[in-house]
Protein backbone atom coordinates (compact mmCIF):
# COMPACT_ATOMS: atom_id res chain seq x y z
CA UNK A 1 0.00 0.00 0.00
CA UNK A 2 1.54 3.31 -1.01
CA UNK A 3 0.99 6.59 0.88
CA UNK A 4 0.25 9.86 -0.79
CA UNK A 5 3.35 12.11 -0.84
CA UNK A 6 1.38 15.04 0.59
CA UNK A 7 0.27 12.96 3.60
CA UNK A 8 3.83 11.81 4.25
CA UNK A 9 5.10 15.41 4.13
CA UNK A 10 2.41 16.60 6.57
CA UNK A 11 3.14 13.85 9.06
CA UNK A 12 6.84 14.58 8.95
CA UNK A 13 6.20 18.28 9.54
CA UNK A 14 4.04 17.60 12.59
CA UNK A 15 6.70 15.26 14.00
CA UNK A 16 9.43 17.87 13.60
CA UNK A 17 7.29 20.55 15.23
CA UNK A 18 6.45 18.29 18.14
CA UNK A 19 10.11 17.43 18.58
CA UNK A 20 11.05 21.11 18.50
CA UNK A 21 8.44 21.99 21.08
CA UNK A 22 9.69 19.32 23.51
CA UNK A 23 13.22 20.70 23.39
CA UNK A 24 12.36 24.34 24.04
CA UNK A 25 13.23 25.32 27.62
CA UNK A 26 10.25 26.13 29.82
CA UNK A 27 10.32 29.79 30.96
CA UNK A 28 14.07 30.41 30.99
CA UNK A 29 15.34 33.99 31.01
CA UNK A 30 18.89 32.79 30.54
CA UNK A 31 18.19 30.75 27.42
CA UNK A 32 15.92 33.48 26.06
CA UNK A 33 18.65 36.06 26.85
CA UNK A 34 16.08 38.43 28.32
CA UNK A 35 16.65 40.86 31.20
CA UNK A 36 14.59 44.01 30.87
CA UNK A 37 14.61 47.07 33.16
CA UNK A 38 11.38 48.51 34.52
CA UNK A 39 8.09 47.17 33.22
CA UNK A 40 8.12 45.63 29.72
CA UNK A 41 5.23 43.42 28.64
CA UNK A 42 7.19 42.28 25.61
CA UNK A 43 9.90 40.81 27.83
CA UNK A 44 8.01 37.53 28.01
CA UNK A 45 9.04 33.90 27.72
CA UNK A 46 6.86 30.99 26.60
CA UNK A 47 7.58 27.34 26.20
CA UNK A 48 6.28 27.17 22.62
CA UNK A 49 6.73 29.80 19.90
CA UNK A 50 3.86 32.25 19.59
CA UNK A 51 3.05 31.03 16.04
CA UNK A 52 3.36 27.31 16.88
CA UNK A 53 0.78 25.07 15.25
CA UNK A 54 0.41 22.90 18.35
CA UNK A 55 -0.80 24.88 21.41
CA UNK A 56 0.04 23.63 24.90
CA UNK A 57 -2.77 24.69 27.25
CA UNK A 58 -0.47 24.36 30.28
CA UNK A 59 2.02 26.79 28.77
CA UNK A 60 1.73 30.09 30.68
CA UNK A 61 3.96 33.06 29.91
CA UNK A 62 6.50 34.31 32.44
CA UNK A 63 8.38 37.58 32.41
CA UNK A 64 11.97 38.72 32.66
CA UNK A 65 11.40 42.42 33.40
CA UNK A 66 11.98 43.86 36.89
CA UNK A 67 8.27 44.62 37.31
CA UNK A 68 7.65 40.88 37.60
CA UNK A 69 9.11 41.02 41.11
CA UNK A 70 6.11 43.04 42.25
CA UNK A 71 3.57 41.27 40.03
CA UNK A 72 4.78 37.80 40.96
CA UNK A 73 5.00 36.43 37.43
CA UNK A 74 8.77 36.11 36.99
CA UNK A 75 10.38 33.18 35.26
CA UNK A 76 11.91 30.74 37.80
CA UNK A 77 15.48 31.72 36.89
CA UNK A 78 14.91 35.48 36.65
CA UNK A 79 16.79 36.48 39.80
CA UNK A 80 19.74 34.23 39.11
CA UNK A 81 19.95 35.02 35.38
CA UNK A 82 19.53 38.78 35.80
CA UNK A 83 21.70 39.25 38.91
CA UNK A 84 18.88 40.21 41.26
CA UNK A 85 20.02 40.02 44.88
CA UNK A 86 17.65 40.39 47.85
CA UNK A 87 18.79 42.11 51.02
CA UNK A 88 19.97 39.70 53.72
CA UNK A 89 20.11 40.60 57.42
CA UNK A 90 21.51 38.91 60.51
CA UNK A 91 19.49 37.49 63.39
CA UNK A 92 18.27 39.89 66.08
CA UNK A 93 20.76 40.70 68.82
CA UNK A 94 19.86 40.64 72.54
CA UNK A 95 17.58 43.25 74.09
CA UNK A 96 19.32 46.15 75.79
CA UNK A 97 18.78 47.13 79.40
CA UNK A 98 15.87 49.45 80.15
CA UNK A 99 17.00 53.00 79.39
CA UNK A 100 15.58 54.36 82.65
CA UNK A 101 16.17 53.20 86.20
CA UNK A 102 12.71 54.19 87.40
CA UNK A 103 9.42 54.39 85.55
CA UNK A 104 8.43 53.73 81.96
CA UNK A 105 11.29 53.37 79.50
CA UNK A 106 12.39 51.63 76.33
CA UNK A 107 14.48 48.60 75.40
CA UNK A 108 16.02 48.13 71.95
CA UNK A 109 17.64 45.41 69.88
CA UNK A 110 19.26 45.55 66.46
CA UNK A 111 20.49 43.50 63.54
CA UNK A 112 22.93 44.23 60.71
CA UNK A 113 22.86 44.05 56.92
CA UNK A 114 24.83 41.09 55.65
CA UNK A 115 24.09 41.59 51.94
CA UNK A 116 22.93 44.75 50.21
CA UNK A 117 20.14 44.50 47.59
CA UNK A 118 21.13 44.68 43.92
CA UNK A 119 19.31 45.06 40.60
CA UNK A 120 15.87 45.58 42.10
CA UNK A 121 16.11 42.98 44.87
CA UNK A 122 14.06 43.22 48.08
CA UNK A 123 14.88 46.22 50.23
CA UNK A 124 16.31 45.77 53.70
CA UNK A 125 13.78 45.53 56.55
CA UNK A 126 13.97 47.55 59.75
CA UNK A 127 17.24 47.07 61.60
CA UNK A 128 16.03 48.27 65.04
CA UNK A 129 13.17 47.10 67.23
CA UNK A 130 11.91 48.76 70.39
CA UNK A 131 9.63 47.68 73.22
CA UNK A 132 8.46 49.22 76.44
CA UNK A 133 9.93 48.39 79.84
CA UNK A 134 9.55 49.42 83.47
CA UNK A 135 12.53 50.57 85.50
CA UNK A 136 12.39 49.13 89.01
CA UNK A 137 15.32 50.94 90.66
CA UNK A 138 13.15 53.70 92.05
CA UNK A 139 14.21 55.69 95.11
CA UNK A 140 12.31 54.28 98.04
CA UNK A 141 10.05 56.60 99.99
CA UNK A 142 10.78 56.12 103.71
CA UNK A 143 7.24 57.16 104.57
CA UNK A 144 5.90 54.02 102.89
CA UNK A 145 7.10 52.08 105.93
CA UNK A 146 4.03 53.32 107.78
CA UNK A 147 1.95 50.72 105.91
CA UNK A 148 4.28 47.82 106.79
CA UNK A 149 3.90 45.37 109.65
CA UNK A 150 7.07 44.34 111.47
CA UNK A 151 7.53 40.58 111.83
CA UNK A 152 9.46 39.74 115.00
CA UNK A 153 11.43 36.85 116.46
CA UNK A 154 13.24 36.69 119.81
CA UNK A 155 16.88 37.76 119.63
CA UNK A 156 17.84 34.33 120.97
CA UNK A 157 17.06 32.93 117.51
CA UNK A 158 19.59 35.22 115.89
CA UNK A 159 22.35 32.63 116.25
CA UNK A 160 20.29 30.04 114.36
CA UNK A 161 20.66 32.14 111.21
CA UNK A 162 24.40 31.45 111.27
CA UNK A 163 24.32 27.74 112.07
CA UNK A 164 24.35 26.68 108.40
CA UNK A 165 26.01 29.66 106.78
CA UNK A 166 27.82 27.47 104.25
CA UNK A 167 24.44 26.18 103.05
CA UNK A 168 22.78 29.58 102.93
CA UNK A 169 22.84 30.69 99.29
CA UNK A 170 22.25 34.32 100.23
CA UNK A 171 25.25 34.24 102.54
CA UNK A 172 27.39 32.57 99.90
CA UNK A 173 26.47 35.21 97.34
CA UNK A 174 27.45 37.98 99.70
CA UNK A 175 30.80 36.32 100.35
CA UNK A 176 31.36 35.91 96.63
CA UNK A 177 30.38 39.50 95.88
CA UNK A 178 31.82 41.50 98.79
CA UNK A 179 30.81 44.82 97.17
CA UNK A 180 27.14 44.04 97.75
CA UNK A 181 25.62 47.22 99.30
CA UNK A 182 23.97 45.03 101.94
CA UNK A 183 27.33 44.57 103.65
CA UNK A 184 27.78 46.42 106.95
CA UNK A 185 24.27 47.87 107.03
CA UNK A 186 22.96 46.21 110.19
CA UNK A 187 21.26 48.60 112.59
CA UNK A 188 19.02 48.72 115.65
CA UNK A 189 15.73 50.52 116.25
CA UNK A 190 14.14 51.38 119.61
CA UNK A 191 10.35 51.37 119.93
CA UNK A 192 7.81 52.29 122.57
CA UNK A 193 4.90 49.86 122.67
CA UNK A 194 1.56 51.66 122.37
CA UNK A 195 -0.70 48.63 122.29
CA UNK A 196 -0.26 44.87 122.73
CA UNK A 197 -2.78 42.03 122.63
CA UNK A 198 -3.39 40.00 125.80
CA UNK A 199 -2.00 36.90 124.08
CA UNK A 200 1.50 38.38 124.38
CA UNK A 201 1.42 37.94 128.17
CA UNK A 202 1.14 34.16 127.73
CA UNK A 203 4.20 34.01 125.48
CA UNK A 204 7.46 34.03 127.50
CA UNK A 205 9.48 35.16 124.48
CA UNK A 206 7.23 38.18 123.90
CA UNK A 207 6.16 39.10 127.42
CA UNK A 208 8.16 42.34 127.30
CA UNK A 209 5.82 43.65 124.59
CA UNK A 210 3.49 45.55 126.91
CA UNK A 211 2.00 49.01 126.73
CA UNK A 212 4.50 51.69 127.76
CA UNK A 213 7.53 49.38 127.54
CA UNK A 214 10.52 50.15 125.34
CA UNK A 215 12.08 47.39 123.25
CA UNK A 216 15.08 47.23 120.95
CA UNK A 217 14.94 45.40 117.60
CA UNK A 218 17.95 44.61 115.42
CA UNK A 219 17.88 44.54 111.63
CA UNK A 220 20.40 41.89 110.62
CA UNK A 221 22.02 41.41 107.24
CA UNK A 222 19.89 38.36 106.46
CA UNK A 223 16.69 40.42 106.83
CA UNK A 224 17.76 43.44 104.76
CA UNK A 225 15.49 44.05 101.76
CA UNK A 226 17.13 45.40 98.61
CA UNK A 227 13.82 46.67 97.21
CA UNK A 228 13.32 48.71 100.39
CA UNK A 229 16.67 50.44 100.09
CA UNK A 230 18.53 47.86 102.19
CA UNK A 231 16.47 48.09 105.32
CA UNK A 232 14.21 45.71 107.21
CA UNK A 233 10.51 45.56 106.51
CA UNK A 234 8.41 47.26 109.19
CA UNK A 235 11.18 49.25 110.85
CA UNK A 236 8.70 52.05 111.43
CA UNK A 237 8.45 55.79 110.92
CA UNK A 238 9.42 58.35 113.52
CA UNK A 239 6.50 60.07 115.26
CA UNK A 240 3.95 57.73 113.64
CA UNK A 241 2.44 54.53 115.01
CA UNK A 242 3.05 51.33 113.03
CA UNK A 243 2.07 47.69 113.49
CA UNK A 244 4.06 44.68 114.68
CA UNK A 245 3.32 40.98 115.11
CA UNK A 246 5.15 38.01 116.60
CA UNK A 247 6.02 35.53 113.87
CA UNK A 248 5.96 32.45 116.09
CA UNK A 249 2.87 33.65 117.99
CA UNK A 250 0.51 35.37 115.50
CA UNK A 251 -2.07 36.12 118.21
CA UNK A 252 0.52 38.41 119.78
CA UNK A 253 0.41 41.71 117.92
CA UNK A 254 -0.01 45.43 118.48
CA UNK A 255 1.24 48.92 117.69
CA UNK A 256 4.37 50.86 118.56
CA UNK A 257 6.20 54.07 117.70
CA UNK A 258 9.82 54.34 116.62
CA UNK A 259 12.02 56.36 118.94
CA UNK A 260 15.45 56.19 117.34
CA UNK A 261 17.22 54.44 114.48
CA UNK A 262 20.87 53.72 115.09
CA UNK A 263 23.71 53.78 112.61
CA UNK A 264 25.38 50.70 111.14
CA UNK A 265 27.04 48.43 113.68
CA UNK A 266 29.53 45.61 113.30
CA UNK A 267 28.91 43.59 116.44
CA UNK A 268 26.07 42.07 118.44
CA UNK A 269 26.10 44.66 121.22
CA UNK A 270 23.76 47.01 119.32
CA UNK A 271 25.09 50.23 120.91
CA UNK A 272 21.95 52.23 120.06
CA UNK A 273 20.10 50.18 122.69
CA UNK A 274 21.78 50.19 126.11
CA UNK A 275 20.78 46.66 127.11
CA UNK A 276 21.13 45.16 123.64
CA UNK A 277 18.36 44.01 121.31
CA UNK A 278 15.28 42.14 122.50
CA UNK A 279 14.03 41.02 119.07
CA UNK A 280 15.11 40.74 115.46
CA UNK A 281 13.27 41.64 112.29
CA UNK A 282 12.31 38.82 109.93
Amino acid sequence: MSLHPLFVFGALTLFLLATQVNHVSCGSCRESKLCCPGRDSSCVVQKAPINAIIEDLSDKPCYCDHACLKLGDCCPDFKDACGVVDCAVSAWGPWSECDVECGTGMMTRSRTVEKQPENGGKHCPSLIQKRGCQGTQCPHNPRSAIKETAMLLPVTLSSSRRVNETNDIRRNLRLRYPKDPAQDKEYCVEFEVLKASKACRKEPNFSSLREGERVCVRCETQALRKNLGYRCAGHGVEDRATRWTALSAPHCHGKWIRLDAGSSVHDASCPTCKKGPDYIFV
